[in-house]
């Protein structure tokens, strides 16, 4: 088994995270940025919601009696409601309150010193889904095959994007606001929602530009220790090497260490 050299930024979520590998996602965007410092690690899971991606959170840290060496994960983004927020009987629908508990129980498994995965050195950011552009996902709806009613709706996934500021305002942990961000930049009209969704749900490449811009602003503002401009690269930059014995010079380090 390969070591991992890298410590890590995992973003957890849905079809919208995973999407985040796409050309500037997100993702891509972060792994630039944090390249040779933090290694990003993408769990966005297409099609899944808080209920499902409880378990695949809790095999991601290990256990105290895990022996098994592990990067640490130095930040942690929880990013799901877009398919909680489905309408039934559409089967990915979690009920606004049990939604409101998983979420809970999401960031409880990290940052909690009573979890078997407490993890002290984790940050946790949340993020709440961006708005939906009911026409659009309509129209998205209609070309499948067989064509499906439409099962999204406004006004019920900016409840949602309400609940995870309420549950990031009870637990302590910061919130990235990317519905109030995208809404904004729409000027908060429907047809303004063409930019930043593709489909009435997924975001474009506009869109996930103001995730990154705000998700970045977050890190400086909430962890300015965790900036990629404040970090060291693990292993040295070529001309730090030492050209008489580049061995020594070039053992891994802590890229938080100053």
């Amino acid at each position: 088994m390969a070591a991992n050299v890298q410590d890590v930024i995992m973003l957890l979520g849905d079809s919208i995270t995973q999407g985040g590998w796409e050309p500037h996602g997100f993702a891509q965007q972060l792994a630039y940025v944090y390249n040779r410092k933090l290694d990003v690690v993408n769990r966005g899971m297409s099609g899944y919601n808080t209920e499902w991606i409880i378990p695949v959170l809790e095999q991601c840290f290990a256990t105290r009696d895990d022996r098994a060496p592990l990067p640490t994960v130095r930040l942690l983004t929880i990013w799901l409601g877009a398919n909680d927020a489905a309408q039934p009987p559409t089967r990915q629908h979690v009920p606004l309150a049990q939604y409101r508990a998983n979420l809970r129980a999401l960031v409880r498994t990290v940052a909690s010193p009573d979890s078997p995965r407490y993890s002290p050195a984790t940050r946790v950011l949340l993020l709440t889904p961006p708005p939906v552009s009911e026409p659009m996902w309509a129209r998205r709806q209609a070309e499948k095959v067989p064509p499906r009613a439409l099962d999204r709706r406004f006004d019920v996934t900016r409840a949602y994007a309400d609940a995870v500021r309420e549950v990031a305002g009870e637990l302590g942990v910061h919130v990235v606001d990317v519905w109030s961000a995208i809404w904004t930049r729409a000027g908060e009209k429907e047809e303004g929602l063409a930019e930043y969704l593709r489909d009435g749900l997924h975001l474009t490449e506009s869109g996930y530009n103001v995730v990154f811009e705000i998700l970045m602003e977050a890190i400086s503002t909430h962890f300015p220790e965790m900036h990629p401009d404040k970090l060291q690269p693990v292993f040295p930059y070529f001309d730090e090497i030492d050209d008489e014995d580049p061995r020594s010079s070039l053992q891994k380090r802590d890229a938080f260490a100053t």
